[in-house]
Parts: C-alpha cells; structure tokens; sequence
C-alpha cells in the first residue's frame, strides 16, 4: 500500500463515522470508541499536512505506516461487527468489547512510538497526552456486583427477564384457554373436596408438573381455602427421608426447632399437636418412590398434601391423580413463539412451515420448547433447518422415552460457543433441586476455564437467555435487584439429566466430568473397578451420606481441578486421594444434614497448595493443627452455616500467615460468631469482606482501617452490631458499604467522609439509624443509598445535587427463603 493511499485518509474517515456511530448504539464498546475517537482525530489533520507539504518519507517509516494502516483497516471491519451484533448476544459483545480494547491499545501504541518519533519528526510535532485509560470491563463488572449500574447491569437484566417471563407464563396458566388452566381448575376441585386427602399430579418430565403446581399455591381461593396454611417442600430423587419429616413437621406445626427422630412420634401426637382441624395444604415436589412417599404420609386432620411426580401412584397411596397432558398445537406455538420471536405468533418473512415443522418435533413438551425457541432466537434460516433435521431423527416422545427427550433437547446447546458448552455441562456437579450460589458458580468457572469474571457472568447470562438455567432472586432483597449476592442460580431436574446425559459419554477414566447423579451411600462400583488407570476428569462431584475412612478407596486424579463434595451427616472424613490432586484449584464442601458436620482428615490441606477457592456450608471447622502449611494461592474462602469458633478464635497461626494471599472472605450464618480475630486487619491483599446472618456478632476489631485494599464490606443481617469502628473512614478504596438489616446500628462513623471511592450503601431496615455524619457531603463518589422511607430524609440535602440518589425498595414479607 502507498502512502498516498494511506494519507489520502480514507480509511481513518470511515472508521472515524463508524466510532461515531458505534458511541450512540454500542454501550460495551462506546469507551474503546470515544478513545479511539480521540486518536483519529488527533491524526486526521497531520495527514492532512503531510498531504499539503509531499514530504516522501523513508522505506522503512512507509512499512511502518503500511501496518498502522492494515490496523486501521482491520479496525474498519471490526466496527462493522460490532454495528451488526444484536444486543441479546451479550457474549458475542464482551468479546467484541474485548477486540475494540486491543485495537485501542494498538493505535494508543503506535500514536506514542512510530508517529511520534518518526512521521512527525518530519512534518509536524503533536503533543499527545495520554493518561492512562480506566478498565472499563471491569468497572462494569464491579458495578454489576454491587449493584449501582442501573438496575444491575446484564445480571439485572437477566433477572428482571426471568420475572416478566415467569409472570407471562402466570398468565398463560390463569387467562388462557390453556390445558395448564383446566389442569389447575381439576386439581383445585380435588383439594377442596372432602373425600380427598392426598391428591396428585403426574406427567412426563418438563411437561409443567411443578409450574402448575406453584400456581395452584398462588391462587387466591385455594390460599382463603387452607387459611394461608400453604407449604411447598421438593422431595428430589434421593432424599433424606428423616430431614425431609423433620422440614414437614416445622411447616405444620409452626416449630422452628429440629425433630431428631421424627419416626418415632406418633401419628396420633402431630395430630394432638396441630392446631385442631386447622386446614393446611401439603405439597411434596419431585417424588420419585412410592416407598418414600409412604413415609411422608402423615395424618394430621385437616391437612391435605398434593404430591407431584413422573410416576402416577396407585389409589392405595394416593386418592386421587391428575394426569398433566401435553400442549395442544395452538397453546404449543404460542409458548415457542415468546421464546423464539418475543411475540405469540410467527412473525411476518418467516418461513411459517419451517417453524410449524420445529414445533411439532418439540413434541408439545413445554420446556422443550422453551428452551428449543429461545436457541433458534435470532438463528439463520439454515440453523433453523438443521434443527429440524436434527429432531426429526428422533423418537416419539411418551413416559418410557426420557432417553428420546434428554436427545430433543441436546439440540438446544448445539448453538453455544465452546465456553458456553463446557459451562452447561458444569452444572451437572451439583445436587437436583438446590439453588446454587451464584458466587460459587462464577468462582467454579474462572478457576475452570480460565477467563476472567466478565466473561464468566456473560455466559450466566447467556445460559440464562437461553432458558438453560434460571436466575433466581432472594425474596428478602424485595422488588429492587441490588447485588449479585443476591442472586442464586436454579436448573430444571431435565436440564440437569441433560448435562449429567452429555457428561457420561466414553470410558469413565477419560470423561472430562466425573458426577454422582444422586445421593449414594458410597462412591460408584464403576468408578472402583478402573483405579488401576488414573481418571482424567477436571471435575468430580461426590454425592453421599456419611463416610468414613474404610469408605474410601484410592483415586489417582492427576487433572482434576473442581471438586465438588455434597453428603449428609454429622460427621464427615475427607477423602484421602485430595493428596493425588495437584491440579486442584476449588474445593467445594456442602453439607445437607440438619447439624454441622464435624470433619476428620483435614491434614490433607497441607498438600493442596494450588487451591484458589474454598466454599464449606454447614461444617464444624476443627482446631487447626500446628503443622498447617499456609495455603499461598487461596484467595477466596466461603463459611456459610459453619461454626468456626474453635478454628478462629484458638488458631496458634494468625490468619495473614494461612492465607497470604487471601482477596475475598466471605462468613455467612456463622455460628458462635461474637466477634471477627484481630489478625484479620493485618491482610492487606482482602479487598472484599462479607460478614452476613451472623446474629451474635457484636463488635468488629477497631483496626479495620487497615485493610487498604478493601473495595466491598458486607455486615448485613448482624443484629448485635450497634456501631463500626471509626476506622472504616480510613478505607480509602472502599466501593460498597452493606449494613442492611442490622437493626441496632445507631449512626455510620464519623469519618465516613474518608471513603472517597464509595459508590453505594445499603441501609435497608436500620430503624435505629437516627442522623448521619456531617462528613457524608464529602462522598463525592456516592451513586446509590438503598435506604428505608423513614431513614431517606436524612439524605434529602445531598439528593438535591443528586437526584435519585436514594432507592426506597418495596417491603418483601415472604418467608419462602427460609426453605432454602
């Protein structure tokens, strides 16, 4: 190329009107863009003045200029792309997003070296002050997390979606002509009928079991019928059946203590006990055996259970059962039209036998064709023919064919990216039926696969879109999305099967995934019977009871990476082959019995020392011993429901000392919890700390100010906590200060005003909170006060110079979360 084709600045001319259009249309792109902007502009005119004086310049400046303008060249085309990328495809934009950084570095490159130093070193010196440009990505990701870019940025979004579509399928069910409405018309007339104490719902998996039934527990006439007295408790697959009495018999008699040994009460005492003939509706979700069933039966007078399951039990069991059919073809296109084209019917230009063709190889199945729509959304015709051939090929759908369904719905990941794929099958290592923290699914991910938590949240949201998985918000956080701490991630049992269907595919030595599908009493006989070969998986998920010691038997796992552990018991020794995983990065320890877990074998931590994340729930953490080797790359620690009083308070090692390297600490409904250890003040890498539902919490260390890398303090739900110490003005670098629900907080510290970074505070439900500081006019940052009606008038005089500062949520008097 000449460097009078270049100059003559075509190039620089259209990539400049498209920046300027990509500004106006592109948010993830538009600060690459504006600084590009400034770039080109900057050039333009020395073009122009080398045009006008003909210096010819030497051989190697034109190679120079010959590349710049390639990049140039390269940059008009990726503006092109990201002008033509629809919105909906949030992971095609971070990436993109991702292209228009490195093009910005590039051309910030080169205006600093090569056209300084040599093209204007002959016609023209131009200063270029070039301060260094803020992470945009990253920001977006911090203001996500806490809350303070709109509504919550993609992750807002995705939840705001998922409750419109919830609320469209609500009305589906109520308004419409639907099967769904006349199933919850028969089912309600069961219940209220006399003669009928245990009714049930029964149909094939994803047909809308337990949609209908959520909706039935919604409705106003069954609520006046049963007093209010509804309850809603899923079973699964592979309960504990005495944890599963234990929940039961809380819900009935409205006792927040747990029953030990609730077989042995009598079924004639639960009845004494109740209040007399008090109507109460029962639902049990996902049984899967009637000998559980049997189990969960008790007799209290008036109380009915309404049980909803694939299997349809026999009268003996169940009084009466209703049979949940498929869609009929009208209601089928609908609901695949809201998926796939946002509207009830087929748009006009699109090819309607094509789409009528898809349709009926969804066989009517409404989560088949949820989630087939929301795959083919925006597709090209020919992917749209491609999945017809690919469902065509399969076999009528019916009761005994969940293999043919797991198969259907396979095509709806055959449109993911590479990531978006392996991040699906992810989701298989953990239980059916339990919401998933989303703090440990992004952790999971960017330890996995290695990408950084923006991309890791883009294909949250993807999945999420794709209706692949669910994002569910914490009912107590009300009508407002405020946190990503906030935010759980939920998945249909048929999804899961999918991905646990998907992961099982070859030799178990060479699988990428080793899963437990359900709860077992000990590890898999197939797994036992190939120790002899190393197994290859990057993710194991064990699923048992209580274990032992003699329960183990060796694994070599050279290249696992997550291991994901759930059980059930009081008493837990931890598997002696965590020495024969070098590779591991994330251990994840989740305990479902109904007491701590006291755990046994934990000499084994001395040898993980590439683990990054570590998530324990319900564990009694031990005395540490003497011997501990500190864990140099740990940099995220979970203790949720864990008594660490003994670990903490008694340790012989200072935290800093154990965890060097620690950046985020997370304590949630710690047990025992009075007060935080000193020691932590003295971990200067911890820039977030979450200490959250710890009720006997009274005071934090007076040095907190120490902590001057701290970006996020999380101290909702402490109820104790009366004042924070003066030392949290010193937290320079502070972004978010969550004190809600701490309602014996009296005032924020008067040295609140040296936060000079803070972006938000959450002061929900402090009724003691009386005045503020004087210095709270100096938080010239402040973006977002979350903030009760009383207590927002305290603000009224810096909302003046910032309108909407404050955000009064809507009251949530739910108790489902505690379900959970």
């Amino acid at each position: 190329m000449a460097v009078t084709d270049f100059f003559a600045g075509e190039i620089a001319t259209e990539l400049l009107k498209q920046l300027i259009t990509i500004t106006r249309k592109s948010a993830s792109c538009r600060s690459s863009a504006e600084q590009l902007i400034v770039y080109i502009t900057q050039l333009l005119p020395i073009i122009q003045e080398i045009k006008m004086a003909g210096n010819e310049l030497p051989q190697h400046r034109q190679r120079q200029l010959d590349h710049f303008s390639e990049t140039l060249s390269g940059g008009l085309e990726l503006a092109n792309k990201v002008l033509n990328s629809p919105r909906w495809n949030l992971y095609r934009n971070i990436r993109l997003a991702q292209k228009m950084e490195k093009l910005e570095k590039n051309v910030s490159r080169f205006m600093k070296g090569p056209v300084q130093a040599h093209v204007l070193a002959d016609v023209h010196h131009v200063r270029v002050d070039m301060a260094e440009k803020f992470d945009q990505l990253n920001w977006k990701l911090g203001a996500m997390k806490i809350g303070v870019d709109g509504e919550g940025g993609w992750l807002g979004a995705a939840v705001k979606r998922v409750e419109e579509e919830e609320k469209w399928c609500e009305d589906l069910v109520n308004f419409g002509c639907t099967g769904l409405e006349l199933g919850k018309m028969k089912v309600k007339e069961m219940l209220m009928a006399s003669q009928s104490s245990v009714v049930g719902i029964h149909g094939i998996g994803g047909i809308g079991k337990t949609t209908l039934a959520r909706e039935i527990c919604k409705d106003d006439q069954i609520k006046g019928y049963f007093n209010s007295r509804v309850f809603f408790l899923t079973v699964s697959q592979s309960p504990n059946v005495e944890q599963v009495k234990s929940k039961i018999w809380g819900m009935v008699s409205g006792s927040t203590t747990t029953v030990g040994h609730v077989n042995m009460l009598p079924q004639v005492k639960l009845g004494y006990d109740v209040e007399s003939c008090a109507r109460t509706l029962l639902v049990l979700d996902d049984v899967w055996k009637q000998s559980v069933l049997e189990q969960l039966l008790i007799k209290i007078p008036g109380c009915k259970i309404l049980v909803v399951s694939r299997l349809k039990f026999p009268p003996s069991v169940v009084d009466c059962s209703y049979e949940l059919d498929l869609l009929a073809e009208n209601e089928a296109m609908s609901l695949f039209c809201h998926f796939a084209f946002g509207q009830t019917s087929i748009p006009v230009g699109v090819d309607e036998e094509l789409v009528k063709q898809v349709v009926d190889e969804c066989g009517r199945l409404p989560l088949a064709l949820k989630v087939i729509g929301a795959s083919l959304k925006g597709q090209s015709e020919m992917s749209w023919t491609s999945a017809k051939s690919r469902l065509s090929r399969g076999q009528p759908l019916c009761e005994s064919h969940e293999v043919q369904l797991l198969e259907r719905m396979k095509m709806s990941i055959d449109n993911l990216s590479e990531t978006e794929r392996k991040c699906f099958l992810d989701l298989g290592a953990f239980p059916e039926d339990k919401r998933i923290p989303l703090h440990i699914l992004i952790n999971m991910w960017v330890e996995l696969h290695d990408i950084p938590e923006e991309e890791a949240f883009a294909v949250l949201v993807q999945l999420s879109d794709k209706n692949l998985l669910t994002l569910v918000k914490d009912a107590r956080s009300g009508d407002k999305y405020s946190s990503y701490y906030e935010i759980s991630v939920y998945q249909h049992d048929v999804l899961r099967d999918l991905a646990i269907h998907l992961s099982n595919v070859g030799p178990v030595n060479q699988r990428r995934r080793l899963l437990m599908p359900r709860r077992e009493a000990g590890l898999p006989r197939d797994w036992e019977r190939n120790t002899d070969e190393p197994f290859n998986a990057q993710v194991i998920s064990i699923h048992t009871g209580e274990m032992g010691d003699m329960e183990w038997f060796q694994m070599d796992c050279p290249k696992t990476e997550v291991l994901v552990i759930n059980f059930s018991s009081a008493a837990y020794f931890l598997p002696p082959f965590l020495d024969r995983m070098p590779r591991l990065r994330a251990l994840i320890l989740i305990n479902y019995n109904t007491t701590n877990a006291v755990l046994h074998n934990t000499s084994v931590f001395s040898s993980l020392t590439n683990l990054r994340s570590l998530w324990f729930e319900k564990i009694s953490l031990p005395l540490l011993p003497d011997t501990t080797i500190p864990l140099k790359n740990l940099q995220k620690v979970s203790l949720v429901l864990c008594d660490i009083s003994k670990s903490v308070n008694h340790s012989v090692f200072g935290l800093p000392i154990l965890f060097p390297r620690l950046s985020e600490l997370t304590l949630d409904h710690c047990i025992n919890l009075t007060e935080l250890p000193s020691s932590i003040c003295q971990m200067r890498t911890l820039t977030s700390l979450s200490v959250t539902n710890c009720d006997s919490l009274q005071e934090l260390p007076s040095d907190l100010g120490r902590l001057s890398s701290l970006e996020i303090l999380r101290l909702s739900a402490c109820p104790c906590l009366k004042r924070l110490p003066a030392g949290v003005g010193c937290l320079v670098r502070l972004k978010y200060l969550d004190v809600s629900q701490c309602v014996n907080l009296g005032c924020l510290p008067e040295g609140i005003g040296g936060c000079v970074n803070l972006e938000k505070i959450d002061m929900r439900e402090c009724p003691q909170m009386k005045s503020l500081p004087s210095s709270v006019a100096a938080l010239l940052t402040l973006r977002r006060v979350i903030c009760d009606e009383e207590v927002s008038w305290l603000w009224k005089d810096l909302e003046k110079g910032r309108p909407g500062l404050c955000q009064v949520p809507q009251e949530c008097f739910t108790l489902d979360w505690l379900a959970e």
